[in-house]
Order: structure tokens, then sequence, then C-alpha cells
């Protein structure tokens, strides 16, 4: 039986009132406009820096969030927590990141509002999340490649 059949109402609402919450502060805050983003993050041209108090505010309720959350042990419908706990930088982390960073530079959109903007209509959001959808595939097959030839040698 998968996971998600066997999750209750309540842990349903639960997900969706939080993704429902997520897309809508997304959207109010200018995060689904590439143009706004894009504004953001041009540092020698015309730069917006209202987005810097958007991730400030982001930053802020994930530091809460997760201190809570590491006091708890717990979701508040009881399910357990999975909290990260590797805390190294390492070369798979920051080229990661460095991809990141390039795409949303280049497309000024990331995967939260890229789905928001694509479940409202926004061709250019579609054809984001299905090459990223594409470049996750990409990554799993060549993930999947290293490991067998950890295992053959």
């Amino acid at each position: 039986m998968t996971k998600l059949a066997t999750m209750t109402l309540p842990q349903r609402l639960s997900e969706f009132t939080v993704g429902l919450l997520f897309g809508l502060g997304l959207i109010l805050s200018g995060m689904t406009d590439p143009r706004k983003v894009l504004g953001f993050l041009d540092l020698a041209g015309d730069w917006d820096p209202s987005l810097a108090l958007v991730m400030g505010g982001a930053i802020a309720v994930g530091v809460l969030a997760f201190a809570l959350a590491k006091r708890r042990g717990s979701s508040l419908l009881g399910s357990p927590l999975h909290l990260p706990t590797n805390t190294r930088l390492d070369r798979r982390l920051i080229l990661g990141s460095l991809a990141f960073g390039i795409g949303w530079g280049m497309a000024g959109l990331c995967p939260g509002p890229a789905m928001v903007s694509m479940a409202a209509g926004q061709g250019k959001a579609l054809l984001f999340v299905l090459a990223m959808l594409a470049g996750m595939r990409l990554f799993d097959f060549l993930e999947r490649q290293t490991q067998r030839r950890i295992k053959e040698n």
C-alpha cells in the first residue's frame, strides 16, 4: 500500500491547506512574476529590492518553524518528522546550488513559483516545469549509472 493510500483526511486537508497558503503567498509576494524576480537579481541594472523583504520574512519563518519542529519531534498531526542531519557542504550541494541559481537567473522562476504559474496557465512556466522534470529524470538516470559503476568496482 502506498503512503498516499494510508493518509488520513486531516493529513490530506493539512497538506492541501499548506500548499494553498504557500501558493497564495508566492502570488501575493510577486515571486510568480519572472520580471519581478529578474529585476531583483539585476544588481547592476534597475534593481528591485522588494523580494529581499519577502526572502527575509521566509527565512525568519523557516528558522522559527525548524526550531519548533526540533523541539516537538513530530508534526502537529502526530506524524514523525524527518529533519535533515547532514551539515556538510560537498561538491554535489555546491554544483546543485549553482545550477539552481543559474536557472533561476535565466528564467526568473524556481520550482514552487513555476508550479503556481503553470497552474495559472502561463506557457513559459509549463515549459520550465517540463524542462525541470526532464532534468530530474536525467539526474536519476545518471545517479543510477554512477551507483551501478560503484557496485561493479
